[in-house]
């Protein structure tokens, strides 16, 4: 590696650490706006002989949403990481997957006025990835959004942001069993479950749904309003009860990117009938068959749709689902394999995760870093950024990785929870060049690698 190169690597490094600003937008004329281009998707879908969508139609302005957002784009690709770990979203597995935010590397940088926005590199893309860079750009920053509004609102919570799909698969078949497919409102699925909670105690729900869009503001609005039928399918206690975030990443070509967001506010506590505590989390997860079937008031009745809904008796349940499918998420993060299937149902993709098997990658879980004074255990993922050899890791901090390693759930989330707001937030460290800790005990760092 010659000096120019090792340079232009460090340089690219540094960005990745850089704090940036993101716009958050929210406001009553947004509302109006995606109301009016959900009223013509169903004009058209009308004159196609199509039905109209069921959506949820009470959205409204977050009142409590920050102007901006303050982040690295490592913390992006940080977040982007942790969503794809246990989601097999690709043609990777778990780990391998996680490893392709990686790509995002070079993707945002900050203009003068220190606003993130598409580097050139982030630019120059094949029209047909554009759509998954969008996407899964959208899926980072809609999380960090959602953490930052709700742990607003619940100050002495903890937060946790889970594949809604991963958590689903635990209780119902997504995939389609005849030849006609599944009904439209099974398709539309939200993207994550957010989870407010505290060791032993009822958590609180709600749903998010996420879109990033390559174009104007006008194309956010009209993904917005799918986002809104993404949302429809699922409820907690009865229809159309449980709060939710829409939330569209707009990432123009050379205008810094803005997220736009709307919510329906309220709460849905996980207590179960008769129970005022929370359950016991470190029991094994049963598969279980449900009917994907919705009860909806009909006029003076009710009639059955399709739709996910989880009535009071399974609160228990689906309060053991969440904090399960986060952990399966964590351990895929550090390294993957046996001690992420302990978590998972058959349906949840146990599988794929039973053999350490991942392209480049020769060791799991064997790495070891002290970062910022804290002991984490993970992986080490070496490769090359524009022929440079740099080295990522991403891991848990020990204790933490130890209590999900032999099963600890209720120990990993008493300990976690004891933790908030202890976690350092420098985004460089002595030894690396990038660093982003979460709050959830997770690391993700990087740096220059000797040949």
């Amino acid at each position: 590696m010659n000096e120019d190169e090792s340079k232009a690597i460090a340089e690219i490094l540094e960005e990745l650490s850089t704090t940036s600003h993101v716009q958050v937008r929210s406001s009553a004329e947004l509302a109006d706006q995606v109301s009016k281009a959900a009223a013509e998707e169903d004009k058209k879908r009308l004159e196609d002989g199509r039905g109209p969508l069921r959506r949820r139609t009470d959205y409204r302005a977050v009142r409590t949403a920050p102007q901006s957002l303050a982040l690295t784009p490592w913390q992006v690709i940080h977040a982007i990481g942790l969503g794809a770990a246990a989601a097999r979203q690709g043609a990777g597995r778990g780990l391998a997957e996680h490893w392709g935010s990686l790509r995002y590397s070079q993707a945002m940088e900050a203009n003068r006025g220190r606003y993130l926005q598409l580097s050139s590199e982030g630019r120059d893309l094949l029209r047909f990835y554009k759509a998954t860079q969008s996407g899964e750009i959208g899926t980072g920053f809609a999380s960090l959004l959602a953490e930052n509004i709700v742990r607003s609102r619940y100050p002495d919570h903890s937060v946790s942001v889970i594949p809604a799909d991963v958590a689903l698969k635990a209780g119902w078949t997504l995939r389609s069993s005849g030849t006609d497919g599944r009904p439209e409102a099974l398709q539309r699925r939200p993207h994550f479950f957010v989870e407010a909670w505290q060791p032993g105690q009822p958590s609180h729900v709600l749903l998010l749904a996420s879109k990033g869009r390559h174009s104007s503001v006008r194309q956010v609005h009209k993904q917005l309003s799918t986002a809104s039928a993404h949302v429809e399918s699922v409820h907690i206690g009865p229809y159309g009860t449980v709060p939710y975030l829409l939330i569209g990443t707009e990432i123009p070509t050379k205008e810094s990117l803005a997220v736009h967001v709307l919510e329906v506010p309220g709460a849905t506590a996980l207590r179960p009938p008769g129970k005022p505590s929370a359950p016991d989390l470190d029991l094994y997860l049963e598969q279980e068959n449900r009917a994907a079937d919705t009860v909806r008031p009909a006029g003076h009745g009710e009639t059955t749709v399709p739709g996910f809904q989880i009535m009071p008796d399974s609160f228990a349940w689906f309060s053991s689902v969440l904090a399960l499918t986060e952990a399966a998420a964590l351990m895929a993060f550090t390294g993957g394999g046996k001690p992420t299937v302990q978590y998972l149902t058959k349906e949840q993709g146990k599988r794929h995760f039973q053999h350490d098997a991942y392209a480049n990658t020769a060791r799991l879980r064997d790495a070891e870093h002290t970062i910022h004074g804290i002991d984490f255990v993970g992986t080490d993922h070496i490769y090359r950024l524009n022929g440079t050899r740099v080295e990522a890791f991403s891991g848990l901090r020990r204790s933490l990785y130890l209590h999900l390693h032999h099963g600890r759930v209720n120990e990993y989330r008493r300990e976690v929870h004891d933790l908030r707001g202890q976690w350092p937030d420098h985004s460089t460290s002595k030894q690396w060049n990038a660093v982003s800790v979460r709050a959830d005990g997770t690391v993700m760092a990087i740096r220059l690698r000797g040949e």
